[in-house]
């Protein structure tokens, strides 16, 4: 008998994980049959959508909310798509384009509308990703520009820093006295020992 699943994915920053088990129960989808996974759609090597693969079998139908829960790289969705139809032999309701349903126009006219759509879409997904990135870059880029500081506060070292210096340097000291006189990791004093020449040297 052929069985209904239901794949959803996440990422970190994302909420919307209720509205695709919402949309999945409505669909008649039990839990056991639903796969998650939290985190980015950048590439497939994940935990639930491999074990999904595994279970798949010819003539069971996958839900899925929309195409980019398949990834967000165009290349990579139209891969998994022929995996999943053609190598598997699954049919694949995506919720919100009713027109990429392979249950429906199995003819040939609607297999040609299905692959164009799912390319118009793939490119789209894609494309939207690009550009939130660059967004992110610019914005990034404008605040660095009115001071704004990204990461971690920097490690601030004693006012004697050089002293203490100069005195490891001369033997006087070992790093491990200097690391717990500072306060710092051995990698933050010597990035910090490099800061202090660079600045003698200007």
């Amino acid at each position: 008998m052929n069985k209904k699943y239901g794949y959803a994915r996440v990422s970190a920053t994302e909420q919307n994980e209720e509205r695709q088990m919402i949309a999945f129960k409505r669909a008649g989808i039990p839990d056991s049959h639903v796969f998650m996974d939290k985190q980015s759609g950048r590439d497939f090597h994940r935990a639930d959508y491999e074990k999904m693969l595994s279970v798949l079998q010819k003539g069971d139908l996958l839900y899925i909310m929309s195409i980019d829960r398949l990834g967000r790289n165009y290349v990579e969705i139209q891969e998994q798509w022929r995996i999943l139809t053609k190598e598997i032999g699954i049919d694949i309701c995506v919720l919100d384009m009713p027109l990429l349903d392979t249950r429906t126009g199995k003819d040939l006219m609607g297999t040609f509308i299905a692959d164009l759509v799912l390319q118009i879409l793939s490119f789209v997904a894609e494309n939207e990703r690009l550009n939130i990135r660059k967004r992110q870059e610019q914005g990034i880029a404008a605040a660095k520009g009115r001071g704004i500081r990204f990461g971690r506060p920097e490690t601030a070292v004693p006012d004697d820093f050089e002293s203490i210096v100069k005195a490891w340097e001369q033997g006087e000291t070992s790093i491990e006295t200097v690391l717990k006189k500072c306060q710092i990791s051995k990698s933050t004093f010597y990035r910090r020992l490099r800061e202090m020449r660079n600045r003698q040297e200007d």
